[in-house]
């Protein structure tokens, strides 16, 4: 039977790839089909010309609301404008721009997806909430194909809901690293957290962590191996791995004893201060998001160091730091008037040529594999390291809107060094940490 099956599936696949050969040798019109979104006027066997409109096309004008971050609305005017012009044989497209934050997207689909923007960016963490409430168009068919065979498999995984896709990846970047001043940290210290902090204090500079924001402070835990792992069956209700207890409260507990050995160099704040502090000559390294990469090299120079977050020393182990690695998607809101231009649109956002351009103009890093393996980003530090840092972290997936409150405060209560901090009452700290997570 299998035999069997391989023979039909080789003449079924000679057959098509003989219709292929003779439509494109049939197709005089000098037409490109391109996954970089070019025009991509393509024949079908029945002589029709496909178009990826539909009968959208017919209605005139299309106008569409796109929805894209502050920091990226110049270069997203202008691969709109493209999409535009290479959509022009089939229909007039208007596209406006509205900056939001990233934030924003969700919520305001959440409370009317009608008057929302026909395609948006989003975080990955907000996909199970917005799939949820109905808010986003499923990825299909063509463009199904488009996502998985363009991207990573981790990025696709981020995209996807109940085994079926809702977005399109649009980058592979959405964590933080080391960042840091290279005339304070040396490359070989970069790679110890112990040896970061001896460098900051040896030139009388701080080093900067969020450990207030649980997007941040989840790494306490998870160094310690307990990982996230998706939601409950119920949907809301956040799974955790198996872990040991111990191993959670020790880990913790060096944190809090390595910080607070370090208590006039640790600065706990808002990831924005790295940069701001290597402004003002007082940080010498912190624990920065992608997003400020660009920041960072314009005040650093050459200076600049970016390296995968360091080791702590466990009860004389190195260990690996792990954190949160997550996702920028671009959706389609399913209340949209134009969804086959609203898909070609995302579609087009997030193909090889514009996350290429996202990778040199906004420092990005990329979802897109071709791109991920170039060496426009082997030949950049700062992307190279926020890549290679996807292999030390827990994917930002199945994360319950319950989640990051009690992380946040588990972060603050560790490094409040005013109060002290037993064994007994960190492992009680995980405790309620984990009951309350579960329980909002």
């Amino acid at each position: 039977m299998i035999k069997k099956c391989k023979k039909i599936f080789s003449v079924v696949l000679s057959a098509v790839l003989i219709i292929s050969f003779f439509t494109a040798c049939s197709d005089s019109s000098g037409t490109t089909n391109s996954a970089a979104g070019q025009s991509a006027v393509v024949v079908q066997n029945n002589g029709q010309v496909y178009n990826p409109l539909g009968s959208e096309a017919k209605n005139g004008t299309i106008k569409l609301k796109v929805w894209g971050p502050d920091a990226a609305q110049e270069l997203l005017r202008k691969q709109c404008d493209e999409f535009s012009k290479s959509m022009s044989e089939y229909a007039k497209i208007e596209i406006e721009l509205v900056p939001q934050g990233e934030a924003d997207p969700a919520a305001q689909l959440l409370n009317d997806s009608t008057v929302a923007a026909d395609v948006f960016g989003f975080a990955c963490d907000s996909i199970d909430k917005l799939v949820s409430a109905g808010a986003l168009m499923e990825v299909a068919g063509r463009d199904l194909d488009f996502v998985v065979e363009e991207n990573s498999p981790d990025s696709v995984l981020a995209a996807t809901v109940d085994g079926k896709v809702y977005g399109y990846p649009e980058t592979g970047d959405n964590s933080y690293c080391l960042v840091y001043n290279k005339k304070v940290v040396s490359d070989e210290q970069a790679k110890t957290l112990e040896g970061v902090l001896k460098a900051c204090k040896a030139q009388n500079k701080k080093f900067v962590m969020d450990a207030g924001d649980g997007f941040y402070s989840c790494l306490f835990m998870f160094t310690g191996g307990l990982k996230t792992e998706g939601l409950e069956q119920d949907g809301t209700t956040q799974k955790f791995s198996s872990y040991s207890m111990r191993t959670v409260t020790k880990t913790l507990m060096a944190f809090r004893s390595l910080f607070e050995e370090y208590k006039d160099v640790f600065v706990n704040g808002e990831s924005t201060k790295v940069v701001d502090g290597f402004l003002s000559d007082t940080v010498g390294a912190g624990f920065d998001g992608s997003w400020n990469f660009s920041a960072a090299k314009e005040v650093l120079g050459t200076d600049a160091g970016f390296a995968v977050l360091p080791t702590i020393n466990v009860e004389g182990t190195p260990t690996q730091i792990i954190n949160m690695f997550g996702y920028k998607l671009i959706g389609v809101n399913s209340s949209t008037k134009y969804p086959n231009t609203s898909a070609e649109l995302a579609k087009f956002l997030t193909n090889e040529d514009c996350q290429k351009d996202r990778a040199v103009d906004l420092n990005w890093g990329p979802s897109n594999k071709k791109v991920a393996e170039s060496t426009l980003i082997k030949s950049d530090a700062a992307l190279s390291a926020i890549l290679n840092q996807a292999s030390y972290s827990v994917p930002q997936v199945g994360i319950s809107a319950g989640f990051w409150t009690p992380v946040a405060t588990l972060g603050e209560i560790l490094v409040d060094f005013n109060q002290p901090l037993s064994e007994k009452d960190c492992e009680e700290l995980v405790r309620k940490t984990i009951s309350t997570i579960r329980d909002e």
